[in-house]
């Protein structure tokens, strides 16, 4: 068997592909911007074929940079963005419309409605989720009722719809990647940790709930079929880029991924993802733990038939900052400037940014919030802007932090980082600091594609189980508390009195 993995990390802002060994040695990586359209305030999409240009663009570059050929490749791993919600015809393979990005708020009108109507406990208590119009299952809706025709039609099982990871798996195995039509065999599959995003899955059974299914409107023959993050779920098949053949053989929607990535792999161990958003979880193992404060109840990965589960903060703007000060403010041309920048001053002078650009999530859930920057004076400069930034980043995983350690009854004193930004020691220190526990990253930043390659690993047998596969995983450094906990209670009550504005509250 061919000894190299190859993981395929499709995000919100770009694709990243790497090809790994069975050592957890990166033999070449490769990264691939795609466009974000933004059609009204509040809406987010992606284009389907610009995001599977990036993904066909980011595989033959990560290839080359590891003088690799397909022929090499063991297995393919998926990892995606998750709640972005895609439909497309079955027979043409294309898609209705534009994807429904996880940031999108259109739904929130109907979310209101159905927790006016009395459905928010039972959502919760099936799903682990809150209704929010993060998830794919309103989206889902709005697609079938905004498009003529398109409810009969899904009914009658010619619409396929899909979460990121569906819709890469269905391309990748001849659902027109590179074919002229669809091959009528490509798998419709979504792995369980994508499923338990979609408000429609009970998190017990690990099976599409019918009962939430006509809550929210949306008919089980659309759906795809849930499977395990680690199994044989397809083979390549008709691409220009990759011999048929391949398996496609692990699949876990990006925190999940990372979680495993992170070699979290026991109840308690916890890791925070900075990408465009960031993303607290902690693994819980058997048990689903139900939290009081604000966090969800959500799937790690599913093993054959053993599941592990977690509980998950998210906090929908992070490296999306950043991107907004060098894309729509111009202060930045790079993200790699932000932490020269915010160097150069002690602290932000007083400034305040709440990245509410999409609303809040953990533990707020606020759709309705607006981003907000305050305590801006004369002597204000571009330097106390990204240091404020960087804050805003570890402050609202803080929240998060905190909200774990509240239901778990004590504190945490330990989390493992990954992702671009974790790159960054100020921001690395500086969430130690604030949120009072020991940060520690792994030597190599890229855990969500590398959880993918590992669990591709397991599903084709080049490791054993998970314990094998985690002894890849090496951890390079530590950063320890340097602040007081009075400094600590001034930043956070500073924090929180923003945060209020933001959401329209009285300070």
């Amino acid at each position: 068997m061919a000894g190299h993995l190859l993981a395929i990390d499709q995000g919100t802002t770009g694709s990243t592909c790497l090809v790994m060994d069975t050592e957890g040695v990166t033999l070449g990586r490769a990264s691939r911007e795609f466009p974000q359209h933004f059609p009204q305030p509040g809406w987010v999409e992606h284009d389907p074929e610009e995001l599977w240009a990036s993904v066909m663009g980011a595989v033959r570059e990560a290839l080359r940079a590891a003088h690799v050929v397909g022929s090499e490749i063991a297995a393919i791993g998926i990892t995606n963005q998750r709640e972005t919600t895609l439909l497309w015809d079955r027979q043409t393979g294309v898609p209705i419309q534009r994807a429904i990005v996880w940031q999108d708020r259109r739904t929130a009108a109907r979310c209101a409605e159905l927790e006016a109507a009395g459905h928010e406990a039972l959502v919760r208590e099936r799903t682990g989720l809150v209704l929010d119009p993060y998830f794919s299952g309103t989206k889902l809706a709005w697609l079938l009722d905004q498009h003529p025709g398109a409810r009969e039609r899904a009914a009658a099982g010619e619409l396929a719809f899909g979460t990121v990871d569906s819709y890469l798996v269905w391309r990748l195995a001849g659902g027109a990647g590179g074919l002229a039509a669809p091959h009528k065999d490509a798998p419709h599959v979504t792995d369980a940790t994508n499923a338990s995003r979609t408000l429609l899955m009970d998190l017990a059974t690990r099976r599409w709930d019918p009962e939430l299914c006509e809550i929210l409107g949306v008919p089980s023959a659309v759906l795809p079929r849930i499977v395990p993050s680690a199994a044989v779920v397809g083979h390549t098949q008709g691409l220009t880029f990759l011999p048929d053949g391949i398996p496609i053989a692990g699949i876990a929607g990006d925190q999940h991924a990372a979680l495993f990535g992170q070699a979290c792999l026991r109840p308690g161990q916890v890791k925070c993802t900075y990408g465009t958003g960031a993303f607290v979880v902690m693994n819980t193992g058997s048990r689903v733990v139900k939290s009081q404060f604000g966090l969800l109840s959500t799937l790690a990965w599913q093993l054959g038939d053993e599941a592990v589960y977690a509980l998950e903060g998210s906090a929908f703007i992070a490296g999306a900052a950043v991107q907004w000060l060098r894309d729509s403010l111009g202060i930045i041309t790079s993200a790699s400037e932000t932490e020269a920048l915010a160097r150069s001053v002690p602290d932000a002078g007083g400034v305040h940014f709440v990245p509410a650009l999409v609303g809040l999530g953990a533990p707020y859930w606020d759709p309705e919030a607006r981003g907000l920057i305050s305590g801006i004076t004369r002597g204000t400069t571009r330097a106390h802007l990204v240091r404020a930034t960087l804050d805003a980043i570890a402050l609202q995983v803080t929240d998060l932090v905190r909200a774990m350690g509240d239901d778990l009854g004590e504190p945490l004193s330990l989390m493992r980082v990954d992702g671009g930004a974790a790159a960054n020691d100020l921001l690395m220190q500086l969430q130690s600091d604030l949120a009072g526990l020991t940060v520690e990253r792994p030597s190599e930043l890229e855990t969500t594609a590398r959880g993918a390659a590992m669990l591709a690993g397991i599903g084709v047998g080049l490791y054993r189980d998970a314990e094998d596969a985690a002894r890849t995983v090496k951890i390079q450094d530590q950063f320890r508390v340097s602040m007081s906990a009075a400094e600590r209670d001034r930043a956070l009550a500073g924090w929180h009195s923003a945060v209020r504005r933001a959401r329209g509250q009285a300070v």
